[in-house]
């Protein structure tokens, strides 16, 4: 999932307050928190209670969308009401604000969220943690299911540095575990240090670079070719 933080009100009014009426879009993807149509209601009814302040009457209404970082579930959603509106307000992150800018071009989609990274929740501790960088070339099957990238500060892909302390990463002062020892106890419980002492070269920058494609009709398009030519 997408970890997301929803920006400062007074940001998003700034945003939004050339515009008289707004559409603010709700997404039930990924997103976590979750920034469904609730979430869009309570961020309509700031918005307007700032633009009163402002003797402004400010028209929105709020919607969500299953994905809005799939073309095709983002047009047929929206598109009912887009005709309405001066502007839309995405409550997704990073990628459903790009979609809608894509998938209606003719009005501006603004930002209500910032994106941070790709983790997970921990519900015993009531946080978010990231887990994955989407590097591109993803080593935990050598690592015992903890990824280095993610989980150490320094990127390191051959072991702690010097800076570690009890187990501990001396970036952020000692207060969050250092990966590589945290992968180290993990291959040792199931007598795997065969692959701790595995040297890797430097990471291959090359398959995280922007912007990222990847055909993934294309494998299918050929096999479907090969049957043809069979018939």
């Amino acid at each position: 999932m997408i970890i997301t933080q929803q920006k400062d009100i007074d940001e998003i009014y700034e945003m939004v307050k050339p515009y008289d009426k707004i559409l603010i879009a709700g997404c039930d993807g990924c997103c976590q928190p979750p920034r469904s149509v609730e979430e869009a209601k309570v961020l309509g009814q700031l918005l307007e209670l700032k633009a009163r302040s402002e003797g402004k009457d400010l028209k929105w209404r709020a919607m969500t969308v299953l994905r809005q970082c799939d073309d095709r579930i983002a047009a047929t959603t929206v598109r009912p009401y887009i005709k309405d509106y001066d502007a839309v307000l995405s409550l997704a992150c990073g990628l459903g604000v790009v979609m809608l800018n894509k998938v209606f071009p003719d009005i501006l989609t603004f930002p209500a969220q910032d994106s941070h990274y790709g983790g997970v929740q921990n519900n015993g501790n009531n946080f978010y943690i990231e887990y994955c960088e989407s590097c591109g070339d993803c080593i935990i099957g050598e690592t015992g299911g903890v990824c280095p990238r993610a989980g150490c500060a320094k990127h390191l892909s051959n072991g702690p540095c010097g800076g570690m302390v009890d187990g501990m990463c001396e970036v952020g002062g000692y207060t969050k575990p250092c990966a590589w020892v945290d992968i180290w106890k993990r291959l040792k419980e199931f007598d795997r240090l065969d692959l701790f002492k595995k040297y890797r070269p430097p990471r291959d920058y090359r398959t995280s670079t922007s912007p990222g494609y990847l055909e993934i009709h294309k494998e299918y398009t050929n096999e479907e070719e090969k049957t043809e030519e069979k018939a």
